[in-house]
């Protein structure tokens, strides 16, 4: 395996600066849901399951957690069409809760609206967002986020949850990808296996 240092281009979100806006974010959402007693946090798996751990250490006010997975299709890993699969499904109702999305990184946001139209349709009381990264310019569909870790450039980015070819998700930072240095650092991988 490729040591993430060949191909690191720039430490976007440095550790502790991560943990500091994800206490922010807990602290604003126990003080928006402090008469909830219905809150529920949907992660959205892979990525968000750091953001997930972290930041429900930080809400104050008890709350349920659930899980759901969706597959995009679209050309590439890093496109969408918007045509979105359900791959888990909720186990709990979610009618007449407080219900908050946490999210990884938002981009074209076509996934998030699919998501979103499926969970209104479930009738929960409340239903916003929660994003550790927002990438605004590459936006193609307009979704609500109502709580944001940080505004981020249009760049490939990789750790604290995020995947790079299903790895380095354990970073506890978020880094940009020198994707040439990382074509490379996978042919000379490949070369050495051949």
């Amino acid at each position: 395996m490729t040591d993430y240092h060949d191909f690191l281009e720039e430490v976007l979100v440095p550790e502790d600066l991560l943990q500091k806006r994800i206490a922010e974010l807990g602290a604003k959402i126990s003080e928006d849901f402090q008469h909830s007693d219905q809150l529920v946090l949907i992660c959205i798996l892979r990525g968000g399951v750091m953001f997930l751990t972290d930041l429900m250490r930080r809400i104050s006010v008890p709350h349920a957690v659930e899980f759901m997975a969706v597959s995009s299709y679209g050309a590439g890993s890093r496109a969408t069409t918007g045509q979105v699969r359900i791959t888990l499904d909720l186990n709990m109702n979610i009618h007449d809760k407080d219900v908050i999305l946490v999210e990884d990184i938002i981009d074209s946001g076509h996934t998030l609206s699919s998501v979103l139209d499926f969970l209104a349709a479930r009738k929960p009381r409340t239903l916003n967002v929660c994003t550790l990264l927002d990438k605004t310019e590459r936006r193609e569909v307009h979704v609500p986020v109502r709580y944001v870790g940080f505004q981020i450039p249009n760049k490939f980015v990789f750790g604290y949850g995020l995947d790079l070819d299903e790895l380095y998700r354990n970073l506890p930072f978020v880094g940009v990808v020198n994707e040439e240095k990382y074509r490379q650092s996978l042919k000379k991988g490949n070369d050495q296996h051949a």
